[in-house]
């Protein structure tokens, strides 16, 4: 059995198609989990093409969840059945449902950051000996000093925004995901929007509204 992701029961939807099958909503107490109870994961672990397909799929049916409500996406997440589905929601139920409450209204963005390429100064062809190896050790320096400055803009605009929204920093450290009001979204970029242009060392892209994956 999939799940896909967890919401209100209360919740009214239209549910997406899955991989093979119509979806269902299963409900629990206040809690419900969309699912496709008869994909299995070893089935499709057994054949690349259709594993792949079932992710793009997951993510697919979250996005089209978290349009029409509240939900608590879950990763690529198979229960052996219902009873131990069910299981899961009744013992969890508070949690869930606390997370679910707190993230009512909310999207993540990601914040994509490329550092811009530093210049490296020319050193003269004339240069010889002694006065080679200092220009070449000038060179280094000024670099190094042009990465510490990045470094430094990057940490200040993540420390600035942090003061105002919750942020989820991922290892690779090349982007961040924010969390954010879904419907005061122009809000939040007019408030990025300076901190950015304090940062002329780096490239930014910012995403479209997504699912809460990182804030589950």
């Amino acid at each position: 059995m999939h799940v896909y992701a967890l919401c209100h029961a209360a919740a009214t939807l239209v549910l997406p198609s899955g991989v093979a099958q119509p979806l269902q909503m299963i409900q629990q107490g206040d809690l419900a989990a969309i699912a496709e109870p008869d994909l299995e994961l070893a089935t499709l672990q057994q054949d690349d093409d259709r594993l792949l397909h079932a992710v793009l799929v997951h993510d697919r049916v979250i996005r089209e969840l978290f349009q029409q409500t509240t939900v608590l996406p879950l990763r690529f997440t198979a229960f052996p059945t219902l009873e131990d589905l069910r299981s899961d929601l009744q013992t969890h139920e508070s949690t869930y449902l606390e997370t679910l409450t707190r993230l009512v209204g909310k999207a993540e963005v990601t914040l994509k950051f490329v550092p811009k390429a530093i210049p490296e100064p020319g050193i003269s062809p004339e240069l010889k000996g002694k006065d080679y190896f200092l220009a070449k050790k000038q060179q280094y320096q000024a670099q190094q000093q042009q990465q510490t400055l990045q470094t430094q803009e990057l940490q200040q605009l993540l420390q600035a925004i942090a003061q105002q929204y919750p942020i989820s920093t991922p290892a690779d450290a090349e982007h961040v995901h924010i969390l954010v009001n879904q419907n005061n979204i122009e809000r939040f970029q007019a408030a990025i929007a300076p901190l950015i242009a304090q940062s002329p060392q780096w490239e930014f892209t910012l995403s479209e509204l997504l699912p809460p994956f990182h804030f589950v």
